[in-house]
C-alpha cells in the first residue's frame, strides 16, 4: 500500500478525557474547537496561517467564551479534523489509502490551499493522490470504496470520478503490460516473493490471466460495481467475454446459493436490485455469455420477481443461444402451487424464442443459403432443438 508521510516534529495530541484533544506544549491552547462530540483546545497561530475556514469563524467568534467555535458537517468528524491540525503543528501524519479522502476532503472543508500557503494541505494530498494512489491498482480500489462515506465531497472533488478511470483504465491495458500483484486473492508475483525464476538468464514471460481483475471488483458495492464496469465497457478494450466472466463472478460472490439456481438468505430488495443490475451490464454482443449462465439470471429473476423488462431480456437472450443450453439448465422450479415440479411454460416460451431466432436468422441470411439441402446436418439439427 502507498503512504504519504507529512510533517517532522512527534505527535503530542494527548487525550485528557474521552472527547477531549489537546496538544502536549508549555503554550496555554487559546481556542477551543468543537468536533461533533469532540473537545479540541489548540492554538490560533498554526492553525489560522494555513485554514481559511477557521481564519473566519475566528473573526465572527466571541472572545468571551475564549474562542470557542462549533463544526459539526465537517467530512471525516474528528479524525479527519485531526490530521488536519496536526498537519498545521508540523506534527508527523501518516496518509495511505484509508485515510486520504477523509483528510483530502476535510481539508477541502477547511480551505486549506494555496491562497492561504503555499505547499498546503490540499496541494500536498492532491500530488500524493495524482502520483501515488491513482497510479496502484489495489489503493484505487480501497480509495474508491471509502468515498462513499464522503458524499457529497468525493464526487465534487472528483475522487470518485479519478478513482473509476484509473481502475477502468488498468483493466483494460493489454494483459502482457501487467506487472503488478494484480488480485488481493491470489498469490504474488514470484519478484514479489523475491523468488524471480530466469532461464537461461531471461526472466520468463508471467502468465497473467484475460480475467485478472474480476475478482478484486467483487469487493465494490453494487453502486460502484456498476459505475466500474460501465466505465470498463466505455473504453472498449475489454471483450465482452471477459465483461461476462466480471459478471458472473460478481453474481456468485453476491447471491448465495445463485450456482444452484436457489436464494439463500439475504435482503430480497437488495437481491432483485443486483439482478436486475448484471442484467443491465450484460454485454450486447451475442454468445459473449454462457447460456448456463444466463438461464440462473433467468432463474433469479423469477425467484426474486424482478421487472418484466429484466425478464424478457433473459428470455430473449437465452432463446438466441439455446443451442447451448443442456436439460439441467432448462429444469426450471414451478413457482410455489403449481401441480408440475417445474415450469414448463417457461420452456415453452424460450423455444418460441430460439425459433424466432432461427427463422429470423434464415431470412437475414445470404440468398445463396436458401438452396441448401433441406437433409443438411444444420436443419436436421435445428428442427430436433424445437421438437
Amino acid at each position: 500500500m502507498k503512504f504519504m508521510k507529512l510533517g517532522s516534529k512527534p505527535d503530542s495530541f494527548q487525550t485528557d478525557e474521552e472527547n477531549v484533544r489537546y496538544v502536549a506544549t508549555e503554550l496555554a491552547s487559546d481556542m477551543v474547537i468543537n468536533i461533533r462530540d469532540v473537545k479540541f483546545y489548540l492554538h490560533k497561530f498554526p492553525l489560522l496561517s494555513k485554514s481559511a475556514c477557521l481564519q473566519k469563524l475566528v473573526a465572527t467568534a466571541n472572545e468571551e467564551n475564549g474562542c470557542e467555535i462549533h463544526i459539526q458537517d465537517i467530512p471525516g468528524g474528528p479524525a479527519a479534523f485531526e490530521i488536519c491540525a496536526k498537519f498545521c503543528y508540523g506534527m508527523t501524519v501518516t496518509l495511505n489509502a484509508y485515510n486520504v479522502v477523509a483528510a483530502r476532503c476535510a481539508a477541502e472543508y477547511l480551505e486549506m490551499d494555496e491562497t492561504i500557503e503555499k505547499g498546503n494541505l490540499i496541494y500536498k494530498i492532491d500530488v500524493f493522490l495524482n502520483s501515488s494512489i491513482f497510479r496502484s491498482w489495489k489503493d484505487s480500489i480501497i480509495v474508491l470504496q471509502t468515498t462513499k462515506s464522503f458524499l457529497p465531497w468525493s464526487e465534487e472533488l472528483k475522487v470518485v470520478s479519478h478513482c473509476l478511470d484509473s481502475i477502468a483504465s488498468k483493466a483494460s491495458i493489454d494483459i502482457s503490460k501487467v506487472e503488478w500483484s494484480y488480485t488481493y486473492n491470489k498469490k504474488k508475483l514470484p519478484y514479489e516473493n523475491g523468488n524471480d525464476t530466469h532461464w537461461n538468464g531471461v526472466r520468463k514471460q508471467q502468465l497473467v490471466p484475460r480475467d485478472w481483475w474480476v475478482e478484486d471488483l467483487c469487493e465494490l458495492q453494487l453502486d460502484l460495481y456498476k459505475r466500474v464496469i460501465t466505465t470498463i465497457r466505455t473504453k472498449g478494450k475489454a471483450s465482452g467475454e471477459v465483461i461476462g466472466e466480471a459478471l458472473n463472478a460478481y453474481a456468485l460472490r453476491r447471491l448465495p446459493g445463485f450456482s444452484k439456481g436457489v436464494i439463500q438468505g439475504g435482503d430480497l430488495i437488495k437481491n432483485r436490485l443486483l439482478v436486475e443490475t448484471i442484467v443491465q451490464l450484460l454485454p450486447p454482443e451475442k454468445g459473449t455469455v454462457p447460456c448456463s449462465f444466463l438461464v440462473k439470471l433467468l432463474r433469479q429473476a423469477i425467484l426474486l420477481e424482478c421487472g418484466e423488462r429484466e425478464r424478457r431480456e433473459m428470455m430473449r437472450r437465452i432463446g438466441q443461444q439455446l443451442e447451448e443450453a443442456t436439460v439441467a439448465d432448462l429444469l426450471i422450479r414451478a413457482p410455489p402451487g403449481e401441480t408440475t415440479i417445474y415450469d414448463v411454460d417457461i420452456v415453452h416460451n424460450l423455444l418460441e424464442e430460439f425459433a424466432m431466432h432461427e427463422r429470423n436468422a434464415k431470412i437475414d441470411s445470404p440468398r445463396e443459403n436458401e438452396f441448401q439441402d433441406v437433409t443438411s446436418p444444420r436443419l436436421v439439427a435445428d428442427v430436433s432443438k424445437v421438437w
